[in-house]
């Protein structure tokens, strides 16, 4: 089980309320909505393996130099050195080192890699893989990754984590028209406001899902353009060709990278926590109270 963790803390963030407190009077909505979270993934689906998904670089500048407006209007605060700082609300961002130091502490594997996002550390795994693979994540993203043949599959949860869409191959196609690879170039088409991309004026989700059902894929739809003979309407060529500079930057963008340089890490679901002195010191600091005790029940089995 590969947890899309940002996703996920910033949905507890928003469905937690914020009178959720540590003692000395910090918001730990996020915290305990994520253990909470946590709790029931793992009580529902009872993984052998899980690893917290980290986003050490939220927008690589490789991303970037591609594509500059890839979610620039998220941008808090620019950085020559290092990644640019995100905008997250005022009482969410103490929280994060917050979910960084009980995950450690309870022993479950966190992996971020440098200039890299959360979702190619999970591309990474996910190709890795050699048994069945659950990605939790809010995002549609990494729908991308759906792949039946090596039991891939995103569950998007619909209210907390009680409640999942179960995402494979038969339910993309149902939705999109598309599987999981197709969703990728249905995605670069259609474009993404939250993430700053464009996609091709003019081509939304249902023509894009059209235009791959009749020509297979990005490229095919590409060459279909240099064809005069295809079935491509006027405007739809006329969009696609104005359009190839963002067509030929974007797939590098859009598409989750899947060859992250991933450290050695034990990804086995622990039993017992790595550092039960250092997490009962956190919980008592941070009020964490029901939600890391029935996290620890959980995880004992």
């Amino acid at each position: 089980m590969l947890l899309d963790t940002a996703s996920l803390y910033f949905r507890a963030y928003y469905g937690v309320p914020d009178s959720v407190k540590a003692p000395d009077g910090t918001p730990v909505n996020a915290v305990r909505g994520l253990l909470d979270f946590i709790d029931r993934l793992v009580r529902d689906h009872a993984p052998d393996s899980l690893v917290a998904c980290m986003d050490a670089d939220w927008r690589p500048k490789w991303r970037v130099d591609l594509i500059p407006s890839y979610k620039a209007h998220r941008v808090a605060r620019e950085s020559d050195g290092g990644p640019d700082t995100e905008e997250v609300p005022d009482t969410l961002s103490p929280q994060v080192p917050v979910i960084e130091e009980v995950l450690d502490a309870l022993g479950i594997a966190r992996v971020g890699v440098a200039g890299y996002e959360a979702d190619d550390v999970i591309g990474t795994f996910a190709g890795r893989a050699t048994g069945p693979v659950d990605i939790v994540t809010g995002d549609r993203d990494l729908y991308q990754l759906v792949d039946d043949a090596r039991r891939v599959r995103v569950l998007y949860p619909i209210k907390g984590v009680g409640s999942l869409q179960v995402t494979d191959e038969t339910w993309l196609r149902g939705r999109y028209g598309v599987d999981g690879a197709g969703y990728a170039d249905l995605a670069l088409l259609r474009g993404d406001p939250s993430d700053g991309l464009p996609g091709v004026p003019g081509i939304g989700e249902k023509t894009a899902a059209r235009l791959l059902d009749a020509f297979g894929d990005l490229a095919g739809i590409m060459a279909a353009v240099d064809d005069p003979a295809s079935a491509l309407t006027p405007s739809q060529r006329k969009r696609l060709d104005a359009s190839r500079a963002y067509v030929e930057a974007a797939p590098k963008v859009v598409r989750v990278a899947s060859d992250v340089p991933l450290p050695e890490v034990d990804t086995a679901l622990p039993r017992t926590p790595r550092d039960a002195e250092a997490l009962e010191g956190l919980g008592r600091r941070w009020g964490l109270g029901g939600s890391l005790q029935r996290l620890l029940t959980t995880l004992e089995g």
